[in-house]
């Protein structure tokens, strides 16, 4: 298992403080504000802890303001109800005394159903497109220096574009991508914990899907960016250390405020979970 893998399990596995409270740490790798995967995926692990028998079926969280890496962060978590086939709980996460983020999620116990899908989109396997390692050789020398040292670094989540294309070239291009991804080691946990897992991996390329119209990338030091709110809904189970199909999608940006859609698929094209974001897209101005 990859050193960042174990890093990222370690940032899940929250320490109890109380009855229903919970605190988790952030990685101190420079950044200045706490992704926001890593608190959908902790604030995940927390309303777990409460819930037996009954597997996440959908979560919806809103960011209300930045997190500080520096500090712990505290998850309080609401039992609002058990019912007989689901279980409701929310979850607030807490900095310097103030809410910096809040979340729903629902856990549903497993019962048949009517069935049915949507196709996955014909593309090459994740062996067939070139790895990450293959990737940086190929754009290192064109991206700027923070970028660089992204993709340079160790990372818990694999990820393989499918068209490379909008890396090479700042074109408008209809706003949409695929990319494989897959944690970077093996997951000995339950269920649980790959979905907690998805959860930190779905926000990382979401909103940059919306810049793809644009031609702007993600690190533009010329936009303030920033994840509004997420929502992530679990259809079947799966593994996160096994290849995941990312296919990404914004219908529409304006206002400042951009919407972004993903569903995931299994290699063998399963759709096992789908996610929808809002987040902010600004023009940075010497106010700001």
């Amino acid at each position: 298992m990859s050193t960042a893998v174990e890093q990222l399990l370690s940032i899940l596995d929250l320490e109890p403080l109380e009855h229903d409270l919970y605190r988790g740490l952030s990685p101190q790798v420079g950044w200045q504000r706490v992704f926001g995967g890593q608190v959908i995926g902790q604030a995940l692990v927390a309303a777990q802890r409460t819930v037996e028998g009954r597997a996440a079926h959908s979560l919806h969280a809103y960011f209300l303001c930045a997190g500080d890496p520096a500090v712990p962060i505290i998850y309080e978590v609401d039992r609002i109800r058990d019912g007989k086939s689901f279980s409701t709980r929310r979850v607030v996460a807490i900095q310097h005394g103030r809410a910096i983020f809040s979340m729903g999620a629902s856990f549903h116990r497993e019962e048949p159903g009517l069935s049915h899908q949507m196709a996955m989109p014909d593309v090459p396997q994740p062996d067939e497109v070139p790895s990450e390692a293959a990737l940086a050789e190929t754009l290192i020398d064109r991206l700027p220096p923070q970028v660089k040292a992204y993709w340079q670094a160790e990372r818990p989540i694999e990820m393989r574009p499918v068209d490379l294309s909008r890396y090479l070239s700042p074109k408008k291009r209809e706003p949409s991508q695929m990319i494989w991804i897959r944690a970077n080691g093996v997951l000995a946990g339950d269920q649980a914990l790959h979905q907690c897992v998805l959860a930190y991996a779905s926000d990382f390329t979401l909103l940059d899907t919306a810049l793809v119209a644009h031609g702007r990338f993600v690190f533009d030091p010329t936009l303030m960016l920033a994840s509004l709110d997420h929502a992530l809904w679990f259809h079947q189970p799966f593994r996160a250390d096994e290849w995941l199909l990312y296919v990404q999608d914004s219908p529409i940006s304006g206002s400042a405020r951009a919407f972004c859609r993903g569903t995931f698929f299994t290699r063998d094209g399963r759709l096992v979970a789908s996610t929808a974001q809002e987040g902010l897209v600004r023009e940075r101005s010497d106010r700001i």
